[in-house]
């Protein structure tokens, strides 16, 4: 989840609530994906005044987690408060 100003611009930094949850050595590596706009700038530059409180967009990171470290990483996102949802993919290798 990511807080937006009335232009869409961010106000905070979503990551910055999850990496102080994660201990060393739970990710291996981390990819930003993509950023989606607050529904409130609907085709505007700037929201309406009564539309502020929908001023939430989000980002869509993808992370590498260290083998058995996987309880850790989903107890990480969940003490965040700022996830708004996420998908496990198992990529085992070997698995077809």
């Amino acid at each position: 989840m990511e807080r937006t100003d009335a232009a869409g611009e961010r106000s905070e930094n979503p990551t910055e609530y999850l990496l102080p949850e994660l201990e060393n050595g739970v990710v291996r590596e981390s990819l930003f994906v993509e950023r989606t706009e607050p529904e409130a700038l609907h085709s505007q530059e700037v929201m309406d005044e009564d539309d502020s409180f929908l001023s939430v967009g989000s980002e869509v990171w993808e992370y590498d987690i260290a083998d058995g470290r996987d309880r850790d990483f989903l107890d990480a996102l969940q003490n965040s408060r700022m996830v708004l949802e996420y998908e496990v993919l198992d990529e085992t290798p070997g698995q077809e």
